[in-house]
């Protein structure tokens, strides 16, 4: 599978009539693949398209949980357009989902997110990032069950907000829903990520070229 890497929507053209999950077909508005830099170092993975995102085609955009998102990664340099942008300028910084439908009147199942875990595990593996960012509840307990040793029972929300846990061949810096947090929860992951950022965070794992 290769890379549009012209193209920050859907830039590995995964399919966009999924029928994976019969019971997201008829209430999404469209499947909502990930969006951004094929080669960042850093991928932020939510639980599901909110409202705001299932109407544009682009995660973390076209709502107030969106603007908080874009607002953070335009502090730490990685977002160049305004925090309302539904196409938005990301450098070094890809965004995705658990799964690519919504349901309005439900949060995904297990079965939903499983059948999406190919796309997720793709682009993870194209992308290649250094830093996995977990942005909810949900998206921490799938991706550190995945992708560390931890138990899933020992980590959590907001007590893990901006903290760096090691995983394997990546770290995880797990982050409060957007739709729920406070300004100081997003005063405190600026500093914190821009602090990680400032480190030499890149892991000796054998990247490919950029």
């Amino acid at each position: 599978m290769d890379a549009n890497q012209e193209d920050l929507s859907n830039p590995f053209g995964m399919d966009e009539d999924c029928e994976n999950c019969p019971g997201l077909v008829e209430p999404r508005s469209q499947v909502v693949h990930g969006y951004g830099d094929v080669g960042g170092d850093f991928l932020f993975v939510g639980e599901r398209p909110d409202a705001g995102a299932d109407e544009s085609g682009v995660p973390f955009t076209n709502g107030p949980a969106g603007e908080r998102l874009l607002g953070i990664l335009r502090r730490c340099g990685l977002c160049g357009s305004p925090v309302d942008s539904t196409e938005p300028e990301l450098a070094n910084v890809y965004l995705t989902n658990l799964t690519r439908c919504r349901h309005p009147e439900r949060p995904p199942t297990d079965e939903e997110i499983t059948n999406c875990e190919p796309f997720l595990n793709a682009e993870i593996r194209m992308i290649n990032p250094e830093i996995l960012v977990p942005v909810g509840e949900r998206a921490l307990e799938w991706l550190v069950e995945d992708y560390t040793t931890t138990d899933p029972d020992d980590v959590s929300l907001p007590d893990a907000h901006g903290e760096r846990l090691r995983g394997r061949g990546f770290e995880l810096v797990p982050m409060v829903d957007p739709a729920t947090m406070t300004d100081e929860q997003a005063d405190d992951f600026v500093h914190d990520f821009s602090a990680l950022m400032a480190t030499d965070y890149r892991q000796t794992k054998g990247r490919r070229s950029r």
